[in-house]
């Protein structure tokens, strides 16, 4: 193995390392986009959640794009064929290259009014599942800039190994919802009455059943709202179901 691929097998490592040890999306990102940009390397890159709005574009640097540079983005993107990839197509990672030729490139809106700016004559770009917010699932999509050659093969390989990795760990940081189908008439009516701050022995009580059979109401409940205990699941309940996390009556 060459110098040259061992020391981005290094950088793709790096990336690896710190995805394995996140524990908050809001601390990894601004710590990943560096090692990303090492991993697949470039002059820029911009990181965008959709939709997202607790979650704002990040870009490295920080600096890269303007109020007016977003607003013409937002404006020229649906003639884009690589943002077309990333939010209609697989998200696979992509050269711009691949999709047109430098001459449609140029041509443009986006070119003129937002990529000539930033000195992105190449760009490679990818979408991947960025977990759940509000229980509705997201997007990332990751492109990185260059002025310089256009991206390699194993710039679209190194990118590939990154994209699955970080789909999982945003699949852990922004795990999905519950899901409510499976949660029974009657655990459900347990939960709201848990939620609602009655022992086991008072649920037992307005339900005309054994504590006992509340406890493995509960026990059943934990797992399918993916949750530890009684604190949990009552918020688990009110947050994702407010409507029916009423008393029962």
């Amino acid at each position: 193995m060459s110098a040259a691929a061992e020391a981005g097998l290094r950088r793709i490592f790096a990336v690896v390392d710190l995805l394995i040890d996140a524990v908050d999306e809001e601390a990894l990102v601004p710590a990943l986009l560096p090692l990303l940009l090492g991993a697949v390397p470039g002059d820029s890159i911009v990181w965008t959640p959709r939709p997202d709005p607790a979650h704002r574009a990040l870009t490295l640097p920080a600096d890269l794009l303007t109020r007016d540079a977003w607003d013409a983005f937002a404006r020229d993107a649906p003639a884009d064929p690589l943002v077309t990839h990333t939010t209609f197509g697989t998200g696979t990672p992509m050269r711009r290259s691949t999709l047109q030729t430098d001459l449609a490139y140029h041509a443009l809106a986006a070119y003129s009014d937002v990529y000539r700016p930033l000195g992105a004559e190449h760009q490679l770009a990818m979408s991947f599942p960025g977990g759940y917010v509000n229980g509705q699932p997201r997007s990332i999509c990751l492109a990185v800039n260059r002025s310089g050659p256009d991206f390699t093969d194993h710039d679209v390989l190194a990118a590939a190994l990154l994209r699955t990795r970080l789909t999982h760990v945003l699949d852990r940081l922004a795990p999905p919802p519950p899901v409510r189908s499976q949660v029974t008439r009657r655990e459900s009516a347990v939960l709201a009455l848990l939620a609602h701050g009655l022992t086991n022995q008072q649920i037992a009580r307005r339900l005309a059943i054994s504590p006992r059979t509340v406890d493995k109401h509960l026990e059943h409940a934990y797992a399918k709202l993916r949750v530890g205990g009684r604190v949990a699941a009552a918020n688990a309940w009110l947050t994702r179901t407010p409507t029916e996390a009423r008393p029962v009556r």
